[in-house]
């Protein structure tokens, strides 16, 4: 509930924000605070943003393979009940990626960066969790050797994933999940798939990868297509076929579907696994694909007012009287419910003491 709440409030005036106003013509705008939750369609694409961008600097200048594991319908329910299964998720990917890795040399212990972001949703929004990794085609020795790798064995992913997450989840949850467990050994007898692009990608590429499926919200804004009132239509492209799906449902229904997908509060959605986990001065020395020098310059691009000019192709702090730059004159942060007329006068008096000081 705390997110709902939060995301409805969001952009309210009444809960604070700040006041900025034009030095050469007098003008004013109060720009309101947001919610900052996940949830929220803006302030969880601009969560998203912030999440890419530090991720980027983790990758080192080598290519990376996007790969999706996936699970059988059967356990869904599980993770949906007891949202703390869904670390096994976590554990089970990063324990075959490394093994798989510590296999092509075991007296070297080759070790690869990896990112993982976990997905409870699918296109449709049904819950459908799913861990999509981004796996670099490279893995450090323990003495400082990197050894590119290019052949991913996905039949030991797939196999290898299955028998992780079904002992994970057996561990968890006892004797009463054997008859399940059992189900979907026969069902799956070569694993759990593992989707994956067929080709890798360079380090450009990756951090596209990044932005579009590791860092996305539940659904865009872009992909609701009508409300009005009682009904919501939403559209989608199937997973399977690629077929473009319009679907509409009851207003209720629809943030059913979306709500189900508001994580646990403090649960990390987005995990580091190897070389991108660890902090060694042997893993400083690697090359990364963007250096210290630039990284100031890209997180200035999350800051709101450059990402609405990047976004939308105006400055929201030049006056849309004169055109001249807006200045910051007072901040309204203790959530008070006070009128907007208020705000303004206040700041209209605080504005005028300015000036008669002077």
């Amino acid at each position: 509930m705390e997110n709902i709440e939060k995301m409805i409030h969001c952009g309210d005036p009444s809960f604070g924000g700040a006041m900025y106003h034009c030095p050469h013509c007098g003008n004013f705008k109060y720009v309101p605070f947001h919610c900052h939750s996940r949830f929220c369609p803006s302030c969880g694409n601009k969560y998203s943003m912030e999440r890419t961008t530090s991720m980027t600097f983790k990758l080192i200048n080598v290519k990376h393979r996007h790969c999706v594991f996936t699970i059988d319908e059967n356990l869904r329910d599980f993770f949906l009940k007891e949202r703390s299964l869904l670390d096994c998720l976590f554990h089970s990917v990063a324990s075959v990626i490394s093994r798989m890795f510590f296999e092509l040399n075991k007296s070297k212990n080759f070790t690869p960066g990896f990112i993982m972001v976990l997905h409870t949703f699918g296109r449709d929004l049904k819950w459908n969790p799913h861990i999509h990794c981004l796996i670099s085609e490279g893995g450090l020795s323990d003495d400082g050797l990197l050894r590119n790798v290019h052949h991913f064995n996905y039949s030991f992913l797939r196999s290898a994933f299955r028998t992780a997450l079904l002992n994970e989840m057996h561990q968890r949850l006892g004797d009463p999940f054997k008859q399940i467990k059992s189900l979907c050994y026969s069902s799956h007898k070569k694993g759990f798939y593992v989707y994956a692009k067929p080709s890798s990608c360079d380090p450009e590429t990756a951090i596209k990868y990044i932005g579009r499926y590791l860092g996305r919200p539940v659904i865009a804004t872009s992909r609701i297509d009508k409300y009005d009132g009682s009904m919501v239509t939403f559209h989608y492209n199937r997973h399977e076929d690629d077929k473009y799906i319009q679907e509409t449902i009851p207003v209720m229904d629809f943030i059913k579907r979306l709500i189900r997908h508001i994580p646990e509060k403090h649960f990390k959605m987005i995990r580091y696994g190897g070389l991108y986990a660890r902090h060694r001065k042997t893993d400083q020395q690697l090359h990364k694909v963007i250096s210290k020098q630039k990284r100031p310059i890209l997180r200035n691009f999350n800051h709101w007012r450059n990402a609405i000019l990047s976004s939308f192709g105006y400055d929201p702090l030049e006056c849309p009287i004169c055109r001249h730059k807006m200045e910051f004159l007072e901040l309204y942060f203790n959530h008070q419910r006070l009128s907007l007329e208020e705000l303004y006068e206040r700041s209209m008096s605080r504005s005028r003491g300015k000036r008669s000081s002077a």
